[in-house]
């Protein structure tokens, strides 16, 4: 028996209903995995021809979603003699084998996933924990803020949107590595999950509650305020913590364009002591500084913590001598 579609809560009841095992899948056009799942559930469904396989899009039928709290997809339900036994979240071809494998008897050979090592289990870790703390508000969610890819996703953008506050997105779709390893970091099987200040909050049931009683928007913009200021400080400190200092593209030795080139000459040419910060390696400076210092524009040189200029201004210090006067005074 083929793969059959299914409609509405009705037809599904049926179905279930007029055999000893049923088999499920919620889908979605849009989500790749759902093929490659579906494939296994046809070979299934050809060597057990009196089980019922049917899918059903998430999407569609909103009450068979929230009968079988369906989060993400894809989703399987597991039905013996017209009652729930068993579920299965994500793309896991092993279990959804072993599954309909222990109620059916036979399997088509899914290869089981080699375990990963130790050593790749850190680096998956390291690279999870740098990404839930690279933006104070961060979404890992199906699809991006202005293409959500499924109905959870898109409503816990708008109710961020709500907030006002600044917040990022990362798209679980285009990377499977932090799809299946988020969940076990975070021990939180479903998507999206809302994470600020590296924290994980919750999920989208959570989230809309949130929104609902307005703390929502109390912690987002709380962690948005405090990233602000932690930046605020690590700014001024990098200006102060040298009598001048210019942030450039590249370094001292090796300028990364050529206003940088001009700035670096000019300054080496008064003959003072000056330190460089290279923008290209550090985008939160890169980009904090524009906002800190009101100046959009690279280089910018600054002297005793205070901005003296870009490269214009800098070149024409040089040309009429106060370069070398603001330079040797610091």
């Amino acid at each position: 028996m083929s793969l059959v579609d299914v409609a509405t809560a009705a037809d599904f009841d049926a179905h279930v209903a007029a055999a000893d095992v049923v088999a499920c899948h919620f889908w979605a056009s849009w989500c790749e995995p759902c093929a490659a799942m579906d494939q296994l559930l046809s070979t299934f469904a050809g060597q057990h021809p009196a089980a019922r396989f049917l899918r059903v899009e998430a999407e569609s039928v909103d009450e068979l979603v929230g009968r079988f709290d369906v989060n993400a997809v894809p989703f399987f339900t597991f039905h013996q003699k017209g009652a729930l036994v068993d579920t299965l979240e994500g793309a896991d071809a092993e279990a959804l084998a072993e599954k309909l494998t222990a109620r059916l008897g036979g399997s088509p050979g899914a290869a089981a996933p080699a375990a990963p090592t130790a050593s790749a289990a850190e680096d998956l870790n390291q690279r999870l924990k740098a990404l839930t703390t690279s933006a104070p508000v961060l979404l890992f969610m199906k699809g991006t803020k202005a293409e959500p890819r499924c109905g959870f996703s898109r409503k816990v953008v708008a109710a961020l949107a709500e907030t006002g506050a600044d917040f990022e997105t990362f798209d679980i779709l285009e990377d499977e590595e932090v799809r299946q390893g988020l969940k076990a970091y975070s021990d939180w099987p479903t998507y999206p999950q809302l994470y600020v200040n590296g924290e994980l909050v919750g999920g989208c049931d959570i989230v809309l509650e949130m929104a609902s009683d307005g703390s929502l928007k109390e912690t987002v913009a709380g962690a948005v305020a405090k990233s602000k200021e932690a930046l605020h400080a690590r700014l001024k400190a990098l200006i102060n913590k040298a009598p001048a200092t210019v942030f450039i593209k590249g370094s001292r030795d090796e300028p990364r364009c050529g206003f940088s080139r001009r700035v670096v000459a000019a300054l080496a040419e008064t003959g003072a002591d000056f330190e460089t910060f290279d923008i290209l390696e550090d985008e939160e400076v890169r980009q904090g500084l524009k906002e800190y210092s009101d100046w959009p524009t690279y280089p910018q040189l600054y002297v005793k913590g205070e901005l003296v200029g870009g490269c214009d201004i800098i070149l024409e210090m040089a040309a009429d001598g106060s370069l070398k006067e603001t330079l040797t005074a610091a």
